[in-house]
């Protein structure tokens, strides 16, 4: 009898894990094979070795098929005894050096090293039974090659025993499954069984052409191998591919987990007219030379061309990707509502989950606490990141908060955090990105920061990346319009002081009106002068998502961090491809198939002190999602410190510009990315909570939510200020607007503005807006093309057609957040952002008021009106009495109380073309309802949209807990105008009396306004750069007589921060930039 001499368990090493010292056997347990079929391709042929196997393997719960020839099984035999033959003499020669040794004269006996000893450096490990596990019977073979007789079906039953017999003799043995042979044999590699990355489809050994010199595991030995593979085979290298839901993945073997290249699969773009997708992310190539079987894939602006050994495996190539990126209806490669990559969420209960935020106080307690109890990676992206920024204050009893400091305690945890940061134009912007990269990339190796894009290459001068991301171990995603920079940290009460500094230091008390930092030498030293010019108050609105959602922007997030890699740093060893996970690219099922069940358990606990050596090494912790199945929402342990704390059918008559091209009108009603939003509006509503419960009680979620959240580890509780809002279950869609140049897609996506477009048209009662910008065309503007503006009008036409109540309110600052005065030479800009604005608003034929005031005259206002925000107080105690506009930086939509859009993006063309800067944002539609009412009738308002519109009223009018009843109802006339038009009012008079502070309706032109400038200037000896500064004594005239009144006193009558928008101001001047001002030659498109 003979027998074949097999590697031992634990022999193979990928070139990743020799580094470590580790052994990494792909298979823990024993897999199962069974023989679903035989076949030959001539019934009349009785050879068995034209007989092909259909065998099914199952390994825990990854199942797969292979299609395999009995020579094939023969080869496999030779292998394994082969690398016996090896194995056994390798055993004899360390007999013989011990014997030299035992002599004195090993030293001098060279070891003859084989020249086909396997290229992984796998080193035998010798066991006492390693003999014996190593042996397996040839005659186990000889069944398979012995002729047989009888029917075909007697033939195929014998052939299935005997196959299975065979294979039983490898599979039924550790040592031998875990053997490169096998594991090459059965097509599995280290990543077939990570569950993050989803169910096993096809793997196996293809040649690529031209593959790009990525970083590697062992970069020497893959250059080398390039060059000689280059000489002989015109760069063709030989490499492991992985196919996964959403990916294809390159590898130098399948024990290798260093990617060489991957491919992530977004939508084709549509190819007939109905916008439907007909392109295929594979496809054969006709080469000259019959004997070459090529065939390419191609995924945005990625395409690699590859080639296998015969036709039938082009076949399976081809037929497994498009398959894996095309076919499921949900997958990330089909066109789904608003001409999003992503589809709706929460459909059904797989976990998606949404919590708002208001002012950065509460979303940076929030954002701390998850970065602290990380376990795997943090993905960071912004428009501008500070890395000495305190996520806590006072900042001096939390300097652990700071921002540079949590991310070197995890990275030290070997917690991976990958940063993405915008690389400004450094003459137009101060943020200074080179800085925080410095800082940041010398905090830990574990931390990898890019900056994107570079200008000149990419020749991308005026867009810029404007999203802002935290996510975490793809668990909690932090979404909205809060950068981690100078300037966010705020609280309701948006102080204006801070003098001696306890809450802002240095450069964090901020005024972008007055001074842009021009040195960060030092963070801690002020820019400002604290006893004489206020800090700007920062209005935000942030939010967190759990479930789909999460994986979803953190797919997004990896696609653009690839994208920059390529573009960026390509040969940069430190700064690693990343792969995206498998829930984020294939979703939850919509509940029709649950044929895989995985029993949950916790996350591994954190080691402290351990590196690890990529972002999916399977060292790293496993998060134990499903495979198939929507993962629950796991998060943070409630008792964890500071947790107290936490707070498509496009428009009648919009052109086809406005909507993406897969928004098919003749959508199936059952169709679910259809589904959501008429949800809503026709569903039968057995019962609701009452509205007290939420409101009164500081917003907080219900017990039975709250009892959940106790099992999770990245849970946010609901505070008492109305700074944080309930964790709710939700209906989510990530949105965003990316293009070519700034996410490598194939195709310009501008599914946020087409959000907009489409609930703005769906609302019945009201639209409430906060939004940094409206700069918006109706139809028919030729130079402003997002069409918000014109889907408004159309709706208001609408109500007053139908003799309904409909309002629209729009929140946003009283003047760009840039520096210089409105009249200063040097605020060119400024001037040029309240040109478009005020256009949109009520100058011109282009401007909405204008235009529904030809239709409706007095009662426009009824319909639509324009807010600001304002505050006041002393600088210092003792020092002067100040006001300064809240900046409203949020960009927020609710419509009806049922649905909010919330993200990165302004309402401008820049945010909202997709051509033009990235950006980022999620609508949320409730599931869960309380009673509540609508225009004097019954109405179920959603939890989540409710619950964040009572928050930011309350804080703009200055309610409160107790007199949440009456906002209850937005659009009633005791509300709309009685309280809320009335207070803004009543607040603007007060604010004009007290300081004269600009922009008001009484200054029409710049020389009006220099006049009032001069005027202040010389009777109060100092002011701000909007007039913010009050007389120490307000003068008035009263019955005729003189009389002198103490600012503070008609201050106390202010309620909340709301003030009108000031609609006349400047309406007598051009604002555009002249030929004297640089802003002159800068396309208009950079303002808009």
């Amino acid at each position: 009898m003979s027998s074949e001499n097999l590697i031992p368990n634990g022999a193979v090493h990928s070139d990743s894990f020799r580094q470590c010292g580790e052994t990494a056997p792909i298979f823990e347990e024993l897999p199962v094979a069974t023989i679903v079929s035989v076949s030959r391709p001539d019934t009349g042929d009785i050879s068995p070795m034209l007989l092909s196997y259909t065998i099914e393997f199952q390994y825990k719960q990854f199942k797969w098929r292979l299609l395999k020839k009995a020579s094939q099984v023969l080869y496999l035999h030779f292998a394994l005894k082969k690398r016996a033959i090896i194995e056994e003499f390798h055993e004899k020669q360390e007999q013989v050096k011990e014997w030299l040794h035992s002599l004195g004269i090993a030293d001098q006996t060279a070891v003859v090293q084989d020249d086909d000893e396997p290229d992984d450096g796998a080193v035998p490990l010798h066991h006492d039974d390693s003999v014996r596990n190593r042996y397996v019977p040839s005659r186990a073979a000889f069944p398979i090659i012995r002729p047989a007789l009888g029917g075909q079906q007697c033939i195929s039953d014998r052939a299935k025993v005997v196959m299975l017999g065979y294979l039983n003799h490898f599979l039924g043995n550790m040592d031998l499954v875990n053997s490169r042979e096998v594991c090459k044999f059965l097509e599995v590699s280290q990543l077939s069984f990570l569950q993050e990355y989803g169910p096993k489809l096809k793997e196996g050994y293809v040649m690529v052409k031209h593959l790009p010199k990525f970083s590697g595991a062992n970069s020497d030995v893959a250059s080398c191998a390039g060059f000689c593979l280059g000489c002989c085979s015109n760069n063709w290298q030989k490499v492991w591919a992985v196919l996964k839901p959403g990916f294809l993945a390159l590898l130098d073997d399948p024990f290798d987990t260093e990617l060489l290249d991957i491919i992530i699969f977004n939508a084709p773009p549509p190819s007939n007219g109905n916008g439907q997708c007909e392109n295929y992310l594979a496809s054969q190539i006709k080469e000259r030379n019959p004997l070459r079987y090529t065939f390419w894939v191609a995924s945005g602006n990625q395409n690699l061309r590859l080639r296998t050994t015969s036709k039938a495996k082009v076949k399976d190539w081809i037929t497994a990707i498009n398959d894996a990126g095309l076919r499921p209806h949900e997958g990330c490669c089909q066109p789904h509502r608003f001409g999003s990559f992503a589809p709706p969420r929460g459909l059904t209960d797989d976990g998606s989950q949404a919590q708002w935020f208001i002012d950065g106080e509460a979303a940076f307690e929030a954002i701390a606490s998850s970065i602290e109890v990380a376990n795997s990676e943090i993905f960071i992206t912004g428009w501008w990141l500070c890395p000495e920024l305190y996520l806590r204050r006072p900042f001096s009893s939390n300097s652990s908060s700071r921002l540079d400091a949590l991310l070197e305690t995890k990275a030290k945890q070997g917690v991976q955090i990958y940063i993405l940061l915008y690389k400004e134009v450094s003459l137009a912007l101060k943020i200074n990105s080179l800085y925080s990269k410095k800082k940041l990339s010398n905090i830990h190796e574990n931390v990898r920061v890019m900056r994107y894009p570079d200008r000149f290459p990419t020749g991308i001068y005026l867009w810029s990346h404007h999203e802002k991301l935290v996510i975490v171990d793809y668990q909690i995603c932090y979404i909205g319009g809060l950068d981690l920079c100078f300037g966010r940290y705020d609280t309701v009460e948006h102080k204006l002081g801070d003098c001696p500094p306890a809450v802002w230091p240095g450069k964090d008390y901020y005024n972008p009106r007055e001074s842009e930092p021009n040195s960060w030498e030092d963070v801690m030293k002020d820019e400002l002068e604290r006893e004489k010019v206020p800090r700007m108050p920062w209005h935000d609105i942030h939010c967190a998502l759990w479930g789909p959602p999460c994986r979803d922007i953190a797919r997004h997030f990896v696609q653009r961090w690839n994208h920059a890699k390529r573009n960026k740093a390509p040969t940069e060893q430190a700064l690693p491809l990343l792969m995206p996970q498998h829930h984020m690219v294939i979703p939850h099922y919509m509940g029709k198939s649950r044929e895989i069940d995985i029993e949950k358990s916790k996350v591994v606990e954190n080691q402290k002190g351990i590196q690890r050596e990529n972002s999916y090494s399977s060292l790293s912790p496993l998060q134990n999602i499903p495979l198939l199945l929507p993962q629950e929402a796991d998060g943070l342990d409630p008792s964890a410190q500071h947790t107290h704390r936490y707070p498509v059918n496009p428009p009648n008559g919009i052109s086809g510009s406005v909507f993406f091209s897969s928004m098919n009108p003749k959508v199936e009603a059952l169709d679910p990315d259809t589904q959501m939003m008429d949800d809503l509006y026709s569903m039968d509503l057995e019962s609701g909570t009452n509205i007290n419960s939420v409101v009164q009680s500081g917003l907080t979620t219900s017990n039975e939510l709250s009892e959940s959240l106790e099992e999770t580890d990245h849970a946010v509780a609901a505070d008492d200020g109305g700074q944080t809002g309930p964790h709710a279950a939700c209906k989510c869609q990530v949105i965003r607007s990316v293009s070519q140049w700034s996410a490598g897609t194939s195709q310009t996506e501008e599914s946020i503005h087409n959000a907009y477009c489409y609930l703005i048209e769906k609302a019945e009662h009201f639209v409430y807006i906060e939004n940094q910008f409206f700069i918006s065309g109706l139809s028919g503007d030729e130079i402003i093309q997002n069409r918000i503006l014109e889907v408004l009008y159309r709706r208001i036409v609408l109500a007053h057609k139908e003799q309904k109540c409909f309002r629209v309110i729009v929140v946003m600052p009283l003047l760009p957040g840039f520096q210089g005065g409105v009249d200063d030479y040097g605020a060119a800009t400024v001037r040029a952002i309240m040109h478009w604005q005020y256009r949109t608003i009520s100058w011109e034929k282009y401007s909405i008021l204008h235009k529904l005031k030809v239709l409706l005259g007095a009662k426009t206002h009824d319909y639509i009106s324009f807010y600001g925000l304002r505050t006041y107080g002393k600088l210092s105690e003792g020092g002067p009495l100040s006001t300064s506009q809240v900046y409203v930086h949020s960009k927020v939509m609710i419509v009806d109380d049922r649905v909010a859009l919330i993200g990165s993006s302004n309402i401008n063309d820049r945010s909202l073309l997709g051509s033009r800067d990235s950006e980022i944002g999620v609508v949320i539609e409730d599931k869960e309802f309380l009673e509540s009412s609508m225009a004097g009738q019954p109405w179920k308002a959603g939890k989540f949209s409710y619950s964040l519109r009572c928050s930011l009223w309350s804080e703009h009018l200055g309610l409160h807990a107790g007199e949440i009843n009456q906002i209850s109802d937005p659009v009633s006339d005791s509300t709309y105008k009685y309280l809320w038009l009335a207070t803004a009012k009543e607040n603007s008079i007060i604010y004009q009396e007290v300081f004269s502070c600009i922009p008001n309706d009484s200054i029409n032109s710049r020389a009006a306004l220099r006049e009032s400038m001069a005027f202040w200037k010389e009777k109060l000896g100092q002011t701000t750069i909007d007039l913010g500064i009050a007389p120490k004594k307000l003068e008035s005239w009263e019955n005729g007589e003189y009389k002198e009144t103490d600012p503070m006193e008609r201050l106390k009558q202010i309620r909340g921060h709301l003030v009108s928008f000031p609609l006349e101001f400047m309406n007598q001047e051009d604002l555009r930039p002249v030929f004297n001002e640089s802003e002159f030659y800068t396309s208009p498109q950079v303002f808009m």
